[in-house]
């Protein structure tokens, strides 16, 4: 009788839990930023009341039946040109905005980093606005006094750090919110490209911190343009197309499909604009 040891490659490893799931998450938005006029709603009305598709037609879809899951100390980077999801899918997961249709999950506390200042009261000073963001993501006022310093020192705000936000550059405000997310020690961390903003210096400084971060277990859902940074920091990819799941795998082959895209005709479409547009 063979006894097989806990090393032996033969004896199947239990697979870790999803911690991020998305179950054919769709979102739509109005075609229009705003209604033009009350006779212009009446009209829009009667017509559904008559049977025709206005409903659809006044739809834009930002993402459309996109699934998949991401287990426990994954890193996974979401690829695709401006306009094709992304940033959208990531406001989905961290509960910002709701999916028109499906379903989105996180197991976890999670840190998000998706627009400059998200979080923060721009009218309150930067030491202010620690406790104020670390409060969002679920950290308590005596916790964030112990991080204060380290937080401080990483951003290199000492300076600033009693003078309102709303004096901040977009580097500093950068800076402020990347050292609160990293140092609140989440399990799971979402990064939109809010790092691009920043000098080369704390970019490189930001990389490193990530991959200790990637190196103590926690997950990673990363949004870059930077495809060598994408090799760095994910092993996996994942390709949104206007709104579509086009592919998931290995980052490699992942991104060598997605250059190939670019250098076709067929990237000469143009991705659908949600920026002005109100949910649904």
């Amino acid at each position: 009788m063979q006894i097989l040891s806990d090393t032996d490659p033969t004896v199947p490893t239990p697979a870790t839990p999803p911690v991020i799931v998305a179950e054919h998450v769709s979102k739509a938005y109005h075609r229009r930023a705003r209604r033009v006029s009350l006779r212009h709603e009446a009209a829009r009305l009667l017509g559904q009341g008559l049977g025709r598709d206005g409903e659809e037609t006044d739809r834009l879809w930002a993402l459309r039946d996109v699934s998949f899951t991401i287990r426990a100390g994954e890193a996974v980077a979401l690829v695709g040109r401006n306009g094709s999801g992304k940033t959208t899918l990531l406001r989905v997961l961290c509960n910002v905005t709701r999916p028109t249709e499906g379903h989105a999950e996180v197991h976890g506390r999670y840190a998000t980093l998706i627009a400059l200042g998200a979080g923060f009261n721009m009218d309150l000073t930067g030491r202010e606005n620690i406790y104020l963001n670390a409060a969002i993501q679920g950290v308590g006022p005596k916790q964030t006094a112990g991080l204060v310093d380290d937080i401080v020192a990483f951003s290199e705000l000492q300076e600033f750090l009693d003078t309102p936000v709303k004096r901040y550059s977009s580097g500093m405000i950068a800076r402020l919110g990347f050292s609160i997310a990293v140092h609140i020690l989440p399990e799971i961390i979402f990064i939109d490209e809010v790092l691009a903003v920043g000098d080369a210096e704390f970019q490189e400084r930001c990389l490193a911190r990530i991959r200790e971060m990637k190196a103590e277990g926690r997950t990673l859902m990363f949004v870059s343009h930077a495809p060598e940074t994408v090799r760095q920091l994910c092993e996996r990819a994942i390709w949104l197309h206007r709104g579509h799941l086009k592919m998931d795998g290995p980052t490699d082959n992942v991104l060598r499909a997605y250059d190939e895209f670019l250098h076709s005709p067929a990237s000469s479409e143009p991705e659908p604009r949600f920026a002005l547009a109100d949910e649904l």
